[in-house]
């Protein structure tokens, strides 16, 4: 109690709030710093990215509504609200703003520099003027707060005069490739390990989002730094978008590391990456989210995130108070489990829609279809027990099974990921408390004929369902090779395990020219931004 009473002093809690705060821990309840707070000293906030550029098939503010209110009540402060240069961008913005204002949210905008340009900083400052007066815009310190993806050499000061406003920027500029005297801070991106330059760790070459975060501190050098939250990546593009995006980054533990990491550090701003990138499958929203399909469906359909966003939660609340004891902040005992679908060992290429391409060898993405850094992908399952007290977890994946002692708090357990059906049971004193098995089976069967590295993440209890609908399933059939694979969710439905494995078989042949080559067409919600690239990719 003592140290925790010193860390609210240092927050700037009063003796008497102190005492309040620290009896409030005791019971149910929870008092978190509010935002007002923390928004007014630059300090402790927390933001998810939104993907503005894939829910152009909305229609009004309140087709928002689940999304705000879901994020806020998991503890996220704002949306970033990334934004290219698409036809329907005012009119989401205006749809975003106003359902974050109905909600109590904040939201700010963070310019893809895909799509903008750099050089051109008063269109960047117009943007930011337009929306500067908005009742859901987050400030801080008293000052309309903006950010980017990409975005070296944008010039800040420029910026801040096309906007008539002194603009709190932090963008996602990168040590030694901007200058940053004029801007507030900078914005990591990188929250996966690496090889320092966009892929997967090799042997001699892995930068560690550790390492990314020293890096960045020691550049800015107190200056805000936007610190990376995320869980995993994994992007498997073909044909029906282009040949230049199959690649996976090593995930395994990473949300339950990163978040450990983040308490420990105490860093200034977090950004959860992302809300809603299903193409990168690192989302924690839910999939029933309103969207587009740009061709994540092949991967995305039946694979829910929910659970990371119920893990964070706890985490985020003891963030914003600055006490690195996670425990402290468990209202309702959990175990969130993930784990991909299949073993990394599985042959896919003779069904894969990327196997084989003549631009695979050009691109250095490809390897007979099977996505760069699926080396570094464990073979695993992962259950992190978000417990009050303690228990004793058994975790069944197929033949594996493994009971651990689990304290009281947030611990993660693994096992070795097998074939079959994966179960998770948490007693006390001989008496099941928790109980579950997961809807997803791990098989040796390719999904959709595909390599998919995404996860599937679970929850025990089971939370409610979540699946892809309408616009988001339009691709989903797309390019694919096999006929088995339906523009529907199909949880529960896997095909059973054979007793013994399947003959793989490997082609070198080439796939025929596709026949259905859109060249451009653009699907409801998609961005137009890939209209050129699709036109030379059917070329």
């Amino acid at each position: 109690m003592a140290s925790m009473a010193g860390v609210l002093r240092r927050l700037g809690f009063g003796a008497l709030a102190a005492a309040a705060a620290l009896s409030s821990l005791a019971s149910s309840s929870i008092q978190v710093r509010s935002l007002e707070e923390r928004a007014a000293a630059g300090n402790r906030l927390v933001f998810c990215h939104f993907m503005i550029g894939i829910v152009g098939d909305r229609t009004s503010a309140s087709d928002y509504d689940a999304d705000m209110q879901r994020a806020k009540d998991a503890g996220i402060d704002a949306f970033a609200l990334n934004i290219g240069t698409d036809s329907y961008t005012d009119q989401q913005l205006g749809y975003a703003y106003q359902s974050a204002a109905n909600h109590g949210m904040k939201v700010f905008i963070s310019f893809d520099f895909n799509w903008w340009s750099p050089d051109n900083a008063y269109s960047v400052g117009q943007k930011i003027a337009q929306y500067a007066g908005q009742t859901a815009q987050l400030q801080v310190n008293g000052r309309v707060f903006a950010s980017s993806f990409a975005g070296d050499g944008l010039d800040a000061n420029a910026v801040r005069s096309a906007a008539g406003l002194d603009v709190y920027l932090v963008p996602n500029f990168h040590p030694g490739q901007s200058s940053i005297s004029a801007v507030d801070g900078a914005f990591n991106w990188m929250g996966w390990d690496s090889n320092g330059n966009n892929k997967a760790p090799t042997p001699g070459a892995n930068v560690t989002v550790a390492q990314g975060d020293t890096t960045y501190q020691n550049w800015l050098g107190g200056k805000t730094y936007l610190a990376p939250v995320s869980p995993w990546f994994s992007t498997h593009y073909g044909p029906e978008v282009s040949y230049s995006k199959n690649f996976v980054f090593p995930g395994g533990p990473l949300i339950f590391n990163r978040w450990n990491e983040v308490l420990q550090q105490g860093f200034p701003m977090v950004e959860i990456i992302t809300w809603n990138d299903y193409g990168e499958s690192h989302y924690i929203g839910p999939l029933s989210s309103k969207h587009g399909d740009d061709g994540n469906s092949k991967w995305t359909n039946d694979m829910t995130h929910d659970g990371w966003l119920d893990l964070s939660k706890p985490f985020i609340a003891a963030y914003k108070n600055a006490d690195t004891n996670v425990a402290n902040y468990i209202q309702t005992e959990q175990v969130v489990y993930w784990y991909r679908r299949n073993l990394k060992t599985l042959n896919c290429d003779a069904t894969d829609t990327t196997a084989n391409h003549p631009a695979n060898n050009a691109s250095g993405n490809y390897f007979e279809g099977i996505p760069d850094g699926w080396q570094d992908m464990d073979d695993a399952v992962y259950a992190v027990a978000l417990l009050k007290s303690a228990g004793t977890l058994t975790i069944t994946s197929g033949g594996n099974s493994q009971t651990f002692s689990a304290p009281a708090g947030a611990n993660i357990f693994t096992v070795p990921a097998g074939l079959g059906k994966q179960t998770f049971t948490l007693t006390r004193n001989g008496q099941t408390v928790l109980s579950d098995t997961s809807l997803m089976d791990i098989t040796n069967v390719c999904p959709c004929g595909i390599y998919n590295f995404n996860a599937y993440v679970g929850t025990v209890p089971a939370g409610p369902s979540d699946a892809l609908s309408g616009d988001a399933l339009t691709s989903l059939t797309t390019g694919l090779h096999v006929t088995t694979c339906l523009p529907q969710p199909s949880l529960g439905t896997n095909p059973p395990v054979p007793t013994s494995p399947p003959a793989t078989t490997t082609t070198s042949s080439s796939p025929p020219s596709p026949s259905n080559c859109i060249a451009g067409t653009v699907a409801p919600g998609e961005s137009g931004n890939f209209l050129g690239l699709c036109s030379f990719s059917c070329k």
